[in-house]
């Protein structure tokens, strides 16, 4: 008899504010190509939804079971890349689709390759363009924009005064992210605030992009901070030993000034060369907390290879869509469709071809056992 294609669809198992999980409409989808789905116990409760919402849309090919359970399927989907102990969990051979950040987490790399799981990184799969086809980087850029601006909001007593001058935003990065993230700012992240603070008088924004080639210019740099109100980290750095505005030039900005990390990349300090964010010293937030204050204790938290002597207010999230968790998960369960849809008809990762259809191509860029380290 032939093996019937499992899927798990664990939670994840990270922070309480962390409630993204995929939505009865998603494994409806799922279950339209036969497949067998174990979904663990308390999914989607976060979001409102209850056990019964997923077994009404396929009560055949649905059933609970514990998070043991969950990663022991064929194909484990899960937004977050998952904890090394749920890792190890899962059976060799089988496949991980998952948020991965091959580049960034080498560790997490060497872990899946050594217990023989294929992957398959979201975030990697891209059109024959280079455009990624499951993102929400316009979320990571307003969501993160919109804190930004209310936080200076509340810490500049003349926000709202005609006669103060504009607000200066700079952005390291005009990516995708950096991009959403200038659009967001030229309007206050609300149209609303834009529209009120206008028919008030008072000056608007004014936003600055800048690139790698002018990042290495100290000089330079340090003079856009003089003036800088909110420094955003929209980069894609290639070498992530070393950070695009180290702490000490923190000191240029004025005291007011918002720290605004959207790149969200991590500290490691146990690496050779160590792994630092784009603007050294900030935090790590999450859900839970993503703004912090000089003096929050969150500073003294981050590792002691990093220098954090400057500080400023700062503002980090390692899930900005995850703001919104039903709205998110939604549009990531109409991008995934077609993908996963691919993967299942051509009867598992092995059997995608490089050079194949549209989204074979797509997938083969993303797995892990296809995927190199870019030269040095």
């Amino acid at each position: 008899m032939k093996h019937k294609i499992t899927i798990g669809l664990p939670r994840i198992h990270e922070e309480a504010g962390e409630k993204r999980d995929f939505l009865p409409a998603f494994v409806k989808a799922l279950a339209q190509h036969n497949v067998q789905i174990v979904i663990e116990e308390g999914y989607g409760s976060g979001i409102g939804y209850s056990e019964s919402a997923y077994l009404r849309v396929a009560p055949r090919q649905v059933r609970f079971g514990k998070a043991e359970d969950v990663f022991q399927q064929d194909y484990v989907i899960v937004l977050r890349a998952p904890r090394e102990e749920h890792l190890r969990l899962m059976k060799s051979g089988a496949t991980l689709i998952s948020m991965l950040h091959y580049p960034t987490r080498p560790q997490r790399v060497q872990i899946l390759r050594s217990l023989g799981i294929e992957a398959v990184s979201l975030d990697a799969i891209t059109d024959d363009t280079g455009r990624r086809l499951v993102e929400n980087l316009r979320a990571v850029g307003w969501n993160g924009m919109a804190v930004a601006m209310k936080t200076l909001e509340q810490l500049r007593p003349d926000f709202h005064d005609p006669k103060r001058p504009p607000i200066h935003v700079t952005v390291l990065g005009l990516g995708a992210v950096g991009s959403h993230a200038a659009q967001a700012a030229i309007h206050y992240a609300s149209a609303a605030l834009q529209r009120e603070l206008y028919h008030q008088g008072v000056p608007g924004v004014i936003v600055r992009a800048v690139d790698f080639d002018l990042t290495p210019h100290e000089g330079y740099v340090r003079e856009l901070l003089h003036d800088t109100d909110i420094l955003v980290d929209a980069t894609q750095r290639p070498d992530p030993s070393r950070p695009v505005i180290p702490n000490a030039w923190l000191a240029e900005l004025p005291e007011t000034a918002i720290l605004l990390d959207l790149s969200v990349d991590p500290y490691r300090c146990d690496t050779d060369p160590i792994q630092v964010k784009g603007i050294e010293g900030i935090p790590q937030g999450n859900l839970d907390q993503y703004v912090f204050a000089p003096d929050d204790p969150a500073w003294e938290q981050v590792p002691a290879c990093i220098q954090t002597q400057n500080r400023r207010w700062a503002i980090s999230c390692y899930s900005w869509p995850g703001i919104y968790p039903t709205e998110c998960m939604e549009l990531y369960g109409k991008q995934l469709r077609p993908i996963i849809a691919q993967l299942l008809e051509a009867g598992g990762p092995r059997k995608i071809r490089a050079q194949g259809r549209y989204f074979e191509r797509a997938i083969s860029r993303a797995m892990l056992s296809r995927w190199q380290p870019p030269e040095e």
